[in-house]
């Protein structure tokens, strides 16, 4: 093996990518700028789309897609091409308790199809021991070679942050780690060729899989700190997001905001380690308080909303409210474990007619999830509560006037004919008696500005 990186340079030997979705895409391009890559994904109708230059998942957009010199293919026959394998399929949850079907599915496939001399490096997020405990008996006993004779292992665990266009593969450290300092070495150098900010070579496996499990935890455990300010402050009648930006004048505090948590990140990685703890006896106490408030913010958002509704005396059964956003973030069209639906249903509870609006989701994912259809902006209109969850590019833009237009039976209206009706004072006049709820979770438009406007004003 330690000629293989040579092989790859000079594309004697090829990469294969394992998955091909939010974090497997981007690395396959970056990959295919330098070497020779098999994309595969046991999803036919998402190769067709990659094959017609189609990105779905917006990571690297259609252009790239469609100049990329990936072969992408759903057959696994192909990976028998690629001597050095990444892995990048999804760790889900289930009922809180870590989902590793998909990643033993991907071990089983690369094993029946595994050669002789190759390196397999799995990106997904798992806790300690996944990659050896599970992963390297699967694919044994699939090939029927022995791991650290016949093949190598590695991990590599991936910092993709979907939506960022600013932190991306090139610029992100990448830890390596592997199960020799030979295979290390190879799998260190083949990550140089495309990760600009360079590696950090990792003591071993186990350490690689807990620094990816770690990273996300602590970032939900500040996201639930300051969701729990977030309640606290609103109990008090003292806006957080004045708080944060007081307290983020000192040099040390950190720049954490409260929201819903969701995604296949962040929401998901905690019960990996909390699992695993629980397995040797410990049981969390941070962790899973952390991920109970965060959790839970769905139903406060949706109950705060409401409690803001019956003092604006709207009758709360048969109320319509547009849900704005219903991604798990921003300027993202992946609908994955969001939170936002959570509001929804909640709402929902209440007897609300929820509208949702995205302009960055996808459509059939969010039907084959929830069986939640997306509405145009242009269809809202006679709203008694608009909820702006995701804060999108695109809802940024809007102006007050704009939403309080959602409010009216003239419903939304572009910029141009929006000041054309508010010049014969209609809308206004329509609007002297009647209290708009306006819920804005992140903050996007001064609440000042909103109040003045005359919006019944909340965020967390």
């Amino acid at each position: 093996m330690v000629d293989l990186y040579n092989k790859i340079v000079s594309r004697e030997e090829k990469i294969s990518l394992v998955g091909l979705g939010y974090v497997g895409m981007p690395i396959g391009v970056a990959f295919a700028k330098k070497v020779d890559v098999i994309g595969f994904d046991i999803n036919k109708a998402k190769i067709e789309q990659y094959k017609n230059g189609i990105d779905p998942t917006k990571e690297v957009g259609n252009e790239v897609i469609k100049n990329t010199s990936i072969e992408f293919t759903n057959e696994e026959a192909k990976l028998r091409e690629a001597k050095f394998h990444i892995v990048a399929v999804p760790t889900p949850v289930k009922d809180n308790q870590p989902d590793l079907v998909p990643i033993e599915s991907a071990s089983r496939t690369l094993g029946r199809n595994l050669t002789k001399d190759s390196i397999v490096v799995f990106e997904s997020t798992v806790y300690p021991g996944v990659t050896e405990d599970v992963c390297v008996p699967i694919l044994e006993k699939e090939s029927g070679l022995e791991c650290g004779v016949d093949f190598k292992v590695g991990y590599s665990p991936e910092r993709i942050n979907p939506g960022d266009k600013v932190h991306r593969l090139e610029t992100i450290v990448k830890v390596v780690a592997a199960q020799d300092e030979e295979t290390l070495d190879t799998v260190a150098k083949v990550y140089e060729l495309v990760v600009d900010a360079g590696v950090h070579k990792a003591a071993n496996i186990k350490v690689a899989e807990a620094a990816k499990v770690i990273e996300n935890s602590q970032r939900d455990i500040n996201i639930a700190f300051m969701n729990e300010l977030s309640i606290i402050f609103n109990k008090m009648g003292v806006d957080t997001k004045a708080v944060l930006e007081a307290a983020g004048t000192k040099w040390n505090f950190l720049n954490f905001s409260p929201g819903l948590v969701g995604g296949h990140c962040i929401g998901v990685d905690p019960y990996y380690l909390t699992y695993k703890a629980e397995q040797l006896g410990y049981h969390s106490q941070i962790i899973l308080s952390g991920r109970k408030i965060n959790d839970d913010m769905g139903k406060y958002v949706a109950e705060s909303t409401v409690k803001k509704m019956i003092k604006a005396n709207k009758q709360i059964n048969g109320a319509k409210v547009a849900v704005m956003g219903v991604t798990f973030k921003e300027n993202c069209p992946d609908v994955r474990n969001t939170k936002v639906v959570d509001v929804i249903h909640e709402l929902e509870e209440y007897g609300v007619d929820v509208k949702v609006v995205d302009p960055e989701a996808d459509k059939e994912d969010l039907w084959h999830e929830y069986r939640i259809n997306l509405c145009e902006i242009e269809d809202i209109k006679e709203m008694d509560a608009v909820i702006f969850a995701v804060p999108h590019n695109e809802f940024k833009s809007l102006q007050l006037n704009e939403i309080k237009a959602m409010f009216s039976s003239v419903g939304y209206m572009n910029t141009i004919a929006m000041n054309e009706v508010a010049a014969t004072a209609e809308i206004d006049n329509e609007f002297d008696n009647k209290d708009c709820v306006l819920v804005d979770l992140k903050g996007i438009f001064d609440r000042k500005e909103a109040e003045d406007t005359g919006f019944v004003y909340w965020r967390l």
